[in-house]
């Protein structure tokens, strides 16, 4: 029987049947996370590093990740010897992509080790107020950016050294072939130079400022102008100001993610803002000039007589400017009728009397209801 073991779908966090682009970006993504070099000393990521090497190894094998979907770990001989413990590729996947992604994107081999490769992008997230997002605002934003190793000029040589070298067990090329016995027989296959990990380059003398890896992490401030008009969630690209590209790749973008704060007045949808304004009954009866909040300050606003409960008013370019135009929505507000409370004697028998004093004619919306009801059942 498979010793026990996690899910090696459960491992890189994919359903079973992922296709073989998603298996490659999972691992990609996980290897990158819990690399050694960007983890020194972490046990646990070691362990989940290792982990997801294994995992790889299978899925990433068409004849192997077709054993382990039709049988599991049992479809797996467990003395296949797959080194997973030497931190080295699997599957045709040179490892030399997960350093490689920490200026860019990685490659796709060992004979594209040295292609231009974008640096990532960098996501990084600011809160504004709703005035702010409404008319703009400047914000400090901070985060750390992946740049060339100034002391070494990014070699990865210690300074004054030889620098790179080419290595001697791979002479080069970044692979090495191995063979191996299995129960289904001898295999030989081609995986990453554990020497060089994949590079063909080998440093005799790392640089103690990057450890050999030719980069560094930078924390950078930058001061962001925020358009008037952003809306939750939408997004800021500062072009080439995210982590720097690798062998000579141009940098990644630095995408800001803009979350706004929810107003405790305003509601808003798109360029439209919508607001509820209370108003007396006397208001609503008699008509009256009310103040209506904007995003301005207050401005006068007239409601006609006999104006009901739930009633909609709209003030034109009153609302938010829509991103990089000139074209500003309307603010909507609706009128509440506040039914007084806690009425003293008084003033309830002076409500009686103007209630004795309506009829019909002061109250259309009731005499239709009731006509409606008495057509449908002869009430």
């Amino acid at each position: 029987m498979a010793e026990n073991k996690r899910d090696y779908y459960d491992v890189l966090g994919l359903q079973k049947g992922a296709s073989e682009d998603d298996i490659k970006k999972a691992f990609r993504a996980l290897a990158k996370k819990y690399h050694p070099d960007m983890n020194p000393d972490d046990k646990n990521a070691e362990a989940k590093f290792k982990e997801i090497n294994e995992a790889y190894a299978i899925l990433s094998d068409p004849e192997k990740k077709s054993r382990y979907d039709q049988y599991g770990h049992d479809g797996i001989n467990p003395n296949m010897g797959t080194g997973f413990g030497d931190f080295s590729g699997f599957g045709g996947f040179d490892f030399s992509d997960i350093v490689g992604s920490f200026f860019g994107g990685g490659n796709s081999g060992g004979s594209r080790r040295n292609t231009p490769v974008r640096g990532d992008d960098i996501i990084t997230r600011i809160t504004v107020s709703f005035e702010e997002a409404a008319f703009g605002c400047k914000k400090e934003v901070n985060f750390n950016r992946i740049e060339k190793c100034g002391v070494c000029g990014s070699t990865g040589s210690a300074k004054g050294t030889s620098g790179v070298e080419t290595c001697p067990t791979c002479k080069g090329s970044g692979q090495v072939k191995f063979s191996q016995r299995t129960a289904l027989g001898m295999f030989q296959t081609t995986r990453s130079c554990d020497a060089c990990k994949g590079t063909g380059k080998v440093i005799k003398e790392p640089c103690t400022n990057c450890r050999g890896t030719g980069a560094v992490k930078v924390s950078k401030k930058y001061e962001v102008s925020v358009p008037a008009g952003i809306d939750n969630g939408q997004n800021i690209p500062l072009r080439s100001q995210g982590n720097e590209g690798y062998n000579g790749g141009g940098s990644g973008d630095l995408i800001i993610n803009v979350s706004v704060r929810p107003h405790s007045i305003f509601e808003r949808d798109g360029g439209n803002i919508y607001c509820e304004i209370p108003i007396t009954f006397a208001e609503a009866a008699l008509g009256a000039e009310i103040n209506v909040p904007t995003l301005e300050g207050d401005v006068k606003y007239d409601i006609p007589e006999g104006t009901q409960t739930g009633t909609k008013f709209s003030m034109k370019n009153k609302g938010i400017q829509i991103i990089n135009t000139r074209t500003r929505g309307d603010l909507i507000f609706r009128v509440i009728v506040d039914v007084p409370r806690n009425l003293s004697d008084a003033q309830k028998d002076l409500l009686k009397k103007f209630a004795d004093s309506c009829s019909d004619v002061n109250h259309g919306k009731k005499r239709t209801f009731f006509e409606k009801l008495e057509k449908l059942f002869g009430r």
